[in-house]
C-alpha cells in the first residue's frame, strides 16, 4: 500500500466529481474521482470546444496524480466533431501519464450493432487509432473494451483489446 503524504491526501480529498448536463450539441459528462468512472455520453459538437474541455482536461491531469487503481474512461458517444476529438485525444494523453504501473486504463467505446458486426479487430484499431496512438507508451497498463449496442443502447455484444 502507497503511504500518502498529508499533502497528497489532502490533494486526494479536494479532488471533486464533475458531473455537466446534456446539451442538443454537448455530452452528459460524468467525471467520478471515488470510483474512477470518466464517463462521455451523447453528442459533442459544441460551437467552442476548448471552453467545454478547458476544466475538464485541467480536472483529468489532476486526476492522474491520485488515481483509482482502475480507470474507466466510457466513450459513449454517438457523435463527436474533430474539435471535440483534439479534445478527448489530449484527455486520454493526460489519463496516460498516471505514472504507477499498477494502474489499468480501460477505455470503453459503443458502435451500434451493425457497425460492431461488420467491424473485425483491424478495422476497430484503425477506427481507435487516433486514441491508441496517443497511448503509445504508457507506464499503466491500458485495455480497450468494444461494445455492439442496439438502436435502444443496450449492449448486444462485447469485445476486449490490449495495447
Amino acid at each position: 500500500m502507497k503511504d500518502f503524504s498529508q499533502e497528497n491526501k489532502a490533494k486526494i480529498l479536494d479532488l471533486k466529481s464533475l458531473y455537466i448536463e446534456p446539451s442538443a450539441k454537448t455530452p452528459q459528462i460524468d467525471l467520478n474521482h471515488l470510483s474512477g468512472e470518466l464517463i462521455f455520453s451523447g453528442r459533442s459538437i459544441p460551437e467552442n470546444a476548448a471552453l467545454l474541455y478547458e476544466n475538464i482536461l485541467k480536472w483529468t491531469k489532476e486526476y492522474a496524480v491520485n488515481p483509482r487503481p482502475t480507470t474507466n474512461l466510457r466513450l459513449n458517444l454517438e457523435y463527436f466533431n474533430t474539435a471535440s476529438a483534439i479534445w478527448l485525444a489530449k484527455i486520454v494523453q493526460a489519463i496516460c501519464n498516471i505514472e504507477n504501473r499498477e494502474n489499468t486504463l480501460i477505455i470503453h467505446s459503443y458502435f451500434s450493432i451493425q457497425d460492431f458486426d461488420n467491424f473485425n479487430t483491424d478495422d476497430i484499431l484503425d477506427e481507435l487509432y487516433p486514441l491508441i496512438n496517443l497511448v503509445g507508451t504508457t507506464n499503466i497498463s491500458v485495455g480497450i473494451k468494444i461494445y455492439g449496442t442496439d438502436e435502444k443502447g443496450e449492449i448486444i455484444k462485447e469485445s476486449m483489446l490490449f495495447i
